[in-house]
């Protein structure tokens, strides 16, 4: 497929429309009920300057049609800081033009510019077509991810 040229940069006020139509396809495509309180606070923590929380756009020909979310948090097996990719989506009609894999060489150049001691992220084992696209910039690792929810 061909890469379509496009352009990153960090969410701005203005895209909130386009970015809550994006998350609504994200969570459909995960099958999540995501509370209208918890997209309230996440968008606010977006442009929250001292939040953990960012969000990068992908805007071609002047439409934003994708984003990745991310949360910058200290951990333990380091000392600086890493970023994990909570969330990637990208517009169905674009998809398999680069725009996925420009988030990706924007957060990991990030890496290198911020002094992250890594980058990483989790998809289900079955989205095939995302983990084509993360097979060019690492491999999964042997980790199986636990879950305890409140109830």
């Amino acid at each position: 497929m061909s890469s379509t040229p496009c352009i990153i940069r960090a969410a701005l006020p203005s895209d909130e429309p386009v970015w809550r139509q994006l998350w609504r396809g994200y969570c459909d495509f995960y099958e999540a009920e995501v509370p209208q309180a918890v997209t309230d606070r996440t968008w606010k923590r977006i442009l929250d300057p001292d939040a953990q929380v960012m969000c990068i756009v992908a805007e071609v020909e002047g439409q934003v049609v994708g984003f990745a979310n991310c949360v910058v948090h200290e951990n333990t097996w380091e000392t600086q800081a890493i970023c994990y990719l909570e969330d990637l989506y990208v517009t169905p009609g674009v998809r398999g033009r680069g725009v996925g894999g420009a988030l990706l060489e924007w957060l990991r150049n990030a890496m290198r510019a911020e002094g992250w001691a890594r980058l990483y992220w989790m998809t289900r084992a079955d989205n095939t077509r995302a983990r084509r696209l993360y097979d060019r910039f690492a491999q999964a690792d042997d980790f199986v991810r636990y879950v305890i929810k409140q109830r």
